[in-house]
């Protein structure tokens, strides 16, 4: 670790640290698959859904950057490369192939909705270590999360019932 003059005693830094740069992974890769999604989705109601996507995107890719920097701000080295995402990311990898609205929209919100339960159970992993901050972040990151998949949910075709 880096030196620094944060008063979290090493040892949670530490797994903070650990528990960050797995998220960080899992950001990137969470980036990539709903940028993947934004260039290929086809079908009814394109534009609206390609510029959601791309939305959706540019607010992964801020938790991405507030992942490593608070790695940096512990005194860690955040781990973003592809490299590092690719080896380390815990979400399903994306299906290439898809082209049409419905399964993009299901692809994307599985990928946020794994992404949110992982950020709700670092709220609660990060507490018991001992820092707050980091709890803290997962919690706004948590929210956000939930609210990008209730954008992309809300785009879902509802059945029609008689």
């Amino acid at each position: 670790m880096h030196h620094t003059h944060n008063t979290l005693p090493e040892a949670i830094r530490s797994q903070s640290i650990d528990l960050l740069n797995k998220h960080l992974a899992a950001s990137i890769d969470l980036h990539a698959q709903v940028k993947q999604a934004h260039w290929n989705v086809r079908g009814p109601g394109f534009i609206g859904i390609h510029e959601l996507f791309d939305k959706v995107a540019e607010e992964v890719a801020g938790y991405s950057d507030q992942i490593a920097e608070r790695v940096g701000g512990l005194g860690g080295t955040a781990q973003g490369t592809l490299k590092a995402a690719v080896e380390r990311s815990f979400l399903v990898p994306y299906a290439h192939g898809i082209a049409n609205t419905p399964e993009h929209i299901f692809a994307v919100s599985g990928s946020l909705a794994a992404f949110g339960q992982s950020a709700r159970e670092a709220i609660i992993l990060a507490d018991k270590i001992g820092d707050a901050d980091t709890s803290d972040l997962f919690t706004e990151i948590s929210r956000g999360v939930d609210l990008q998949l209730w954008l992309v949910e809300s785009n879902t075709p509802v059945p029609t019932t008689r």
